[in-house]
């Protein structure tokens, strides 16, 4: 695989994980609303939406790394 393609395929990744992130914060937003909202579904909605933003981090560090002069 080239550079370029890498980097294409980091790029659709990011942007998948964007929208699953976005998904899983309204998910989140309408649970935590609903009275009869199932805790133990909440919680592991909010472990995998950080688990999200923590390979969202990682993929973005790989496409744009903090350079140093």
């Amino acid at each position: 695989m080239s550079i370029d393609s890498d980097e294409e395929l980091l790029k659709a990744e990011l942007a998948n994980l964007r929208d699953e992130h976005r998904a899983l914060d309204a998910e989140i937003g309408e649970l935590t609303t609903s009275p009869l909202g199932d805790r133990i579904a909440l919680q592991r909605m909010k472990k995998r939406k950080l688990s999200i933003k923590d390979r969202i981090a990682r993929i973005e560090d790989q496409l744009y790394p903090d350079i140093i002069a």
